[in-house]
């Protein structure tokens, strides 16, 4: 519940068009709501601009399912990351307008559609490897409302691939550098634009890559400013905190 939704249900209830029990009813959850399995958040839209997101990895089906239609009560937006299709098919039954981003593993129920008029967020990968973490990354800021633009399989391997892509870079606010392997990227692209970046090291490498373990440390000792850096695999992080630069 946004802070804009109280206002108009307060204003209501002055004006006469709704009555206290019904404001009572529309205001009673918050700030949570207890499932015992779970305290749904529905204060959060409230407090951070964004309702609560459901982080799907770990829970049962039915949990998931509940959560969203507890969600759904109160908000146009839901998200739910790290989401199987099998999830994404209970959700459905209850929530038709549910839609599944299959790069992502990420279901959206999104009834505002509005977009930013102005400031846009761009998403690069260094590899194709990368694209589920990226995907989550853009599919997240475009939930809350932003322009965003992917450029994928632009890493330093075949740096002419980004280069080529300099227009977009420029006409960005927030760049999110997406990367496996040595990480380098972010590097990279803070030393040629000057944007601030948001890294997200990937799992994706061969052995000394320690499942990301090698590109966050490389993320982190960057030498080029302007650089913050996410946790391994960390697209909604990343796609969360753009939106807020982004705003």
């Amino acid at each position: 519940m946004h802070e804009l939704e109280v206002k108009k249900i307060m204003a209501g209830v002055r004006s006469g068009k709704i009555n206290v029990d019904e404001a009572v009813r529309k205001l009673k959850f918050v700030p949570f709501e207890d499932l015992g399995f779970a305290k749904v958040d529905h204060h959060r839209a409230l407090r951070k601009g964004f309702p609560e997101v459901i982080f799907c990895q770990g829970k049962a089906k039915n949990q998931v399912v509940e959560i969203a239609k507890r969600l759904a009560r109160n908000n146009s937006v839901i998200l739910a990351t790290r989401a199987t299709e099998e999830m994404f098919t209970a959700v459905k039954k209850q929530i038709k307008n549910s839609q599944y981003n299959k790069i992502s593993n990420t279901i959206i129920i999104n009834q505002n559609k509005k977009i930013m008029k102005t400031g846009k967020i761009l998403i690069a990968s260094a590899g194709t490897s990368d694209m589920d973490v990226a995907e989550e990354a853009a599919v997240v800021a475009e939930s809350m409302g932003n322009k965003v633009e992917r450029i994928y399989d632009v890493g330093v391997a075949g740096l002419h691939r980004l280069l080529n892509n300099k227009k977009k870079i420029e006409d960005a606010n927030v760049l999110i550098v997406v990367a496996g392997m040595d990480g380098v990227l972010p590097s990279v692209v803070s030393g040629i634009f000057g944007k601030p970046i948001i890294a997200v090291p990937t799992s994706v490498g061969y052995g000394a890559s320690f499942k990301g373990i090698a590109p966050l440390l490389t993320m982190l000792n960057s030498c080029s400013p302007g650089v913050v850096v996410v946790n391994i695999d960390n697209g909604f992080g990343a796609g969360y905190f753009a939106s807020m630069i982004n705003k």
